[in-house]
């Protein structure tokens, strides 16, 4: 789990790197994210993920 979590959190890895090392899909990741982050962080992340897929065709 720890894993997973570090690698939804770093700007660097893409649900679909998730999704080959862990076999998560990317709601799987989010309902992990939201049950193990803190209300706050959680909503910090989907904030974060998505300005960034709006910026690139290929991120989260």
């Amino acid at each position: 789990m720890g894993e997973v979590i570090q690698m939804a959190l770093s700007d660097h890895v893409s649900f679909d790197q998730i999704r080959a090392a862990h076999g998560l899909s990317a709601d799987e990741v989010k309902a992990l994210m939201r049950r193990e982050l803190a209300p706050g962080s959680y909503r910090a992340w989907r904030r974060r993920v998505r300005r960034f897929s709006d910026r690139r065709a290929s991120y989260k």
